[in-house]
């Protein structure tokens, strides 16, 4: 017998070692579970960028299966979660992008972007694996990026204290890695836009009542809500994916419109003035002063008050 059938019940850790990423087998539910773990800021670096895609580009070659001690097992469930406290995930890399719009640099802009969208349409597309589910755990704060990347998969459970939002719009940009596609899935064009365009960042219960998280659960509970979710829909889990596979094919969202998007937001961006680089800047400034200080509650209230 195996040391992973040894484990049933409990999780294996699988994939690469010492990376920004780090991945997880619950073998008794086929369940992987993925760690956003970054350098720094968590924020969707280059480096975490990389490290997701070299897991998950295995995964879907793989048409779905993990390899754990040298065997080949079958996921059922790919939970996207986050090993910062307090943060799921804060969204582009701002100062990556202030400098790269500084230099004038669009392809490596657009680099960035076709990265990003490497990573959201595999898991889109449930990794071209029509037995897979995917759930996103939300902990923390999900911004930006952070929260197209929670919508990118079928099922989203956040803990109460989580804020999910969009704040682009607070230095003249838009979200252009798939929240309006996916928010329009969930909400309908015109509730995606009013969303968008707010800048507003609410509250797990809220987005609950609104019909973009689907369940809500009390903090420090995500990870036991995730597993009830499972267990209660274990025995119909072949009908829940088909339904899950059928808001697919009726609100598809394809990659060639994901990649058109990106080209409008690096467009987008590189219009972008000093005054709205200053504004991306003191949200950087925001990000690093949570992460070393913890004094900073909102990133983009603490950025917007330096202006006042």
């Amino acid at each position: 017998m195996s040391n992973l059938r040894d484990a049933m019940g409990l999780r294996v850790p699988y994939g690469k070692r010492n990376t920004q990423y780090e991945t997880e087998f619950e073998p008794g539910s086929g369940t992987i579970w993925g760690y956003f773990k970054p350098k720094g800021t968590p924020c969707f670096s280059l480096g975490l960028l990389k490290d997701i895609r070299s897991h998950d580009c295995a995964l879907a070659s793989n048409q779905g299966r993990v390899e754990v001690d040298g065997e080949h097992h079958k996921a059922n469930y790919y939970v996207l979660a986050s090993r910062t406290p307090r943060v799921f995930n804060l969204g582009g890399d701002l100062a990556l992008f202030v400098l790269l719009i500084k230099a004038r640099d669009r392809d490596a802009l657009a680099h960035y972007a076709k990265l990003c969208i490497d990573n959201m349409y595999p898991r889109i597309q449930n990794f071209f694996s029509p037995a897979l589910t995917t759930i996103s755990l939300v902990q923390g704060d999900a911004l930006g990026g952070g929260f197209e990347s929670a919508l990118s998969s079928d099922v989203i459970v956040a803990e109460e204290s989580a804020l999910m939002g969009l704040p682009e719009i607070l230095f003249n940009l838009f979200p252009g890695m798939g929240a309006y596609s996916l928010l329009a899935r969930r909400l309908g064009m015109r509730a995606a836009e009013e969303l968008i365009l707010s800048g507003r960042v609410l509250p797990a219960k809220q987005l609950h009542e609104m019909g973009v998280v689907d369940v809500l659960a009390k903090d420090g509970d995500g990870a036991s809500a995730v597993h009830e979710w499972i267990a209660k829909n274990g025995k119909r889990r072949n009908g829940v994916q088909a339904v899950f596979r059928t808001r697919q094919l009726i609100h598809p969202v394809t990659r060639d419109e994901l990649d058109a998007i990106t080209e409008t937001w690096v467009d987008a961006a590189m219009r972008l003035e000093d005054r709205d680089l200053k504004m991306m800047s003191r949200i950087v400034r925001a990000q690093m002063r949570r992460m070393e200080y913890g004094d900073v509650p909102d990133v983009t209230a603490d950025a917007l008050a330096a202006t006042a």
